[in-house]
């Protein structure tokens, strides 16, 4: 990793598509409207950073560092988080799109996903114990072997989670969510 080192910058209506960030590590920066689709953020640090209304798809993140790192109103298409750094790995997530993203393996206890669309996320083998998933849509997203004790799925839609292949003690869900935990019993649930 570089020296290079920003701490409390704000980036506003950047583009980064042609010149990436640098690399190395920016603490307390604020990302605005800002494009990094396809840009390469690997082997960079964010440490205590928020990104706003940026457009974020296809980034690549190989041991990219993600603490305490904040995401409101952003597109964030086929990222691959598990190919980030799992050390310190933080994160919250707010009107967020995550479409096709893969989360597989990583430790991600408390995230928040407030109002997010989550199509076709995967979750395999994630610890997600203890998340919030208020208003977030997660349409064919794949949960195997996942740890969702705790987890809040009271306001979530689409979800099918199967109970015996997924660890989900004290987990939240509303009366109207049943059908997502018993749609792979192939039974008829009327109202």
């Amino acid at each position: 990793m570089s020296d290079h080192y920003l701490f409390d910058h704000t980036f506003s209506k950047t583009d980064f598509t042609e010149q990436p960030p640098e690399q190395g590590e920016y603490e307390r920066c604020t990302f605005i409207s800002c494009i990094l689709t396809h840009a390469d953020l690997s082997r960079c640090r964010f440490i205590d950073c928020r990104f706003e209304q940026c457009s974020l798809s296809m980034m690549r993140m190989r041991d990219t560092v993600w603490n305490e790192c904040s995401f409101d109103d952003c597109k964030m298409l086929g990222l691959r988080w598990d190919e980030c750094s799992a050390s310190g790995l933080s994160l919250s997530f707010k009107n967020c799109q995550l479409d096709h993203s893969v989360f597989y393996k990583l430790k991600l206890p408390g995230t928040t996903f407030n109002s997010c669309r989550l199509l076709q996320c995967d979750f395999s083998e994630t610890d997600l114990s203890g998340c919030i998933f208020s208003g977030s849509d997660l349409s064919d997203a794949l949960f195997d072997r996942t740890k969702l004790d705790k987890a809040d799925f009271r306001c979530a839609n689409n979800y099918r989670i199967h109970p015996e292949r997924n660890s989900i003690k004290k987990a939240r869900f509303s009366y109207d969510g049943i059908t997502g935990l018993l749609s792979s019993y192939d039974i008829r649930i009327d109202p």
